[in-house]
């Protein structure tokens, strides 16, 4: 089941690609896409089972911040429905 959303947003699109890299290698998650914020933020967003989220986010954070700087990270365990209009078409 799909039913956690996990955010990591960091500054700059380096970081995002290495976050988004050790995410989905570190859990069995999927990517959904990502979003650039503005300003140099770049949002990575994974779907999963809750506690494959909890681990791809943690993985995602801390090899992000080997090489640029996170600015947040977020599990939300079951995304409210309406919450699926304001995500990527990927997911």
């Amino acid at each position: 089941m799909n039913n956690a959303l996990g955010l990591v947003e960091t500054k700059g699109l380096v970081a995002a690609i290495e976050a988004a890299d050790a995410m989905v290698k570190s859990a069995n998650v999927q990517l959904v896409g990502y979003e650039k914020i503005g300003s140099g933020l770049v949002t990575v967003m994974v779907r999963g089972d809750v506690g494959a989220v909890k681990a791809a986010v943690d993985a995602g954070s801390a090899a992000a911040s080997a090489v640029g700087e996170v600015k947040s990270c977020h599990v939300i365990p079951r995304p409210h429905s309406d919450v699926e209009a304001i995500l990527p078409t990927s997911a």
